[in-house]
Formats: structure tokens, sequence, C-alpha cells
């Protein structure tokens, strides 16, 4: 252990030096010292690849005051131009395209878009897959620009708010239950047909049914009956003419009628027969026709 000591004077009186005083060198020297500068040169080092880094990091990202990249922070939110990729899930309030250009979302796989209340369930889903388009909601809607409603499906009825539905089909349109609509309409110079292969066809209406057919005929083919049925009212054949051309013929009445001449007789069941006409009526009530 060195000890100091200390010696007070007074002005003018000379000062005798210990004899044996020993002088110390103050800093780092040897070995240290050069671990000290290579530590120092290799922090050097370091900040200075960090800052080459950065500075490429910056560059490659193209960052800048507004944003990086295609991506640009406005007040209205980000902005995207060009071909984004999205490896996570995007979560959105909004997302539309520029005014001159169309929004465009692709996928290798399918394409999910899920609507979600504020417990996080999936109140609302589209999906568009490679096969099919499916959509999941409890109404599904197709409005106009006016917002009119064009095409409505829920659970309980499917609602088409235009003003003619248009099947294009060769084979037409195929209803597995009931259909109610005001018109049934052909195209020009095309034939309507309405047909059940295996069923019966039923046409119902509250207040008449008209069946027009203004440049060609009406046809009603059937493989049992045809009913006409008028619950308050009558059925009228207001025409020109009204053929029966596969009537079945009833026994000759000796009555001397005018040759050629027929009488249309209804049996008790409803079947109409023809018999040669006469003075008097010749159908007779058991004819083997009502048989």
């Amino acid at each position: 252990m060195v000890r100091e000591q200390y010696t007070t004077s007074t002005e003018g009186t000379p000062i005798e030096r210990p004899e044996n005083q020993c002088v110390y060198k103050i800093g780092i020297y040897g070995w240290r010292k050069r671990c000290l500068y290579l530590f120092v040169l290799l922090l050097l080092i370091i900040l200075v690849v960090n800052l080459a880094l950065t500075i490429w990091i910056l560059r490659v990202m193209w960052f800048s005051p507004i944003g990086m990249g295609h991506l640009h922070v406005t007040n209205d939110g980000l902005r995207l131009e060009g071909e984004s990729e999205f490896l996570l899930p995007l979560y959105a309030k909004e997302i539309r395209s520029r005014v001159d250009s169309s929004l465009l979302l692709q996928s290798t796989q399918n394409v999910t878009v899920n609507a979600r209340n504020s417990e996080g369930e999936v109140t609302g889903r589209l999906k568009v897959g490679p096969k099919m388009v499916e959509v999941q909601s409890q109404q599904f809607q197709i409005n106009s620009k006016d917002g009119k409603p064009l095409f409505t499906v829920d659970e309980k009825e499917v609602v088409v708010g235009t003003d003619k539905l248009r099947v294009t089909g060769p084979e037409g349109a195929l209803f597995e239950h009931s259909v109610e609509t005001p018109l049934v309409r052909a195209d020009p110079f095309q034939d309507l047909r309405l047909e059940s292969p295996t069923r019966s066809l039923s046409m119902d209406a509250p207040r008449g049914l008209h069946i027009k057919a203004h440049a060609g005929k009406i046809e009603a083919l059937s493989q049992m009956d045809i009913i006409f049925q008028s619950s308050d009212g009558m059925l009228v054949l207001d025409t020109e003419t009204i053929c029966l051309p596969k009537l079945v013929q009833g026994t000759w009445s000796p009555s001397g009628g005018p040759e050629g001449l027929y009488e249309i007789c209804v049996c008790p069941d409803g079947k109409l027969y023809l018999s040669v006409a006469g003075v008097d009526t010749t159908c007779q009530e058991h004819s083997h026709v009502c048989l």
C-alpha cells in the first residue's frame, strides 16, 4: 500500500520532499488496451452494417413520407396501387377500387368474405370457389342502380322483382311445386308449352283464366281426361266453328231426318256422341254409347 504524506508550511519555509517517491502512470496498457480498441472497432463495424441494412430496407420497400411502396396512407385510409398479395386474413371496414378501374379479388383456392357481429360470430359469408359460388346468409338480395330489389331469396320464398323473367334454355323451366304468376308468355313466333310428363297439370285462377293464341292454335293433349270446371259460372265456347272429329256415332233412329245432319247427344255422365238428326231429338237416354 502506498501512503501519501501531506506537509503544511508557511510562506518562505523550504519544503523537503521524501527521497523514496513513487510515480504512477494513468491509463490502460498492454493486452487490455488492444482488446478495448478491438471491441470499439467491432461496435463501429456493426453500426455501419446496421445503417447500411436500414438504408437498403428503406430503399427496397420504397418507404416514403406518404407510405410504403404501393401502400399510401391518406386521410380516408390506406390506398394500394397495383397487385397486392395477402398471406393472412385481411380485416377492413370498406374495400373499393379506383374510379377508372375494377376491383379484382383472385386466389388459387377460393375467395371468402365473412361478416361478423360484435361477438365474433359469422352472420354472412360469400365463398367463391373453383366450381361453385356459395352464399350463407338469412337473405340474399340483388338490387338495381336505384335500389330496386331485382332478386331476393330467403328461407320461405324467392322473389323476382323485374318486369320480365326470360328463360332461354331449350328445355324451358322446371318447377317441382306450384308457380304463381299473372302472365306466362312465349317469345314472338315461338310456341308456348305447359307440360307435365308424369303427373297432372292444374291451372287455377280466382277471377278467371285466359288462354290466348293471337297467331296460332291452342292444343291440349292428355293421356287421360281433360276437365274444365267452373265453381260459380259457366263454360263458354265462343267461336265460329267447333270441331269434334272423333265423337262416337250412336244407333241410327228411323225418324227420317235430313241426310248428313247429326245431333250431339250428352250421356248422364257427360260423354258426348253423335246421332243422326231427325224431326224430333234422336238422343237416347240408354244408348249403347253411354253404357
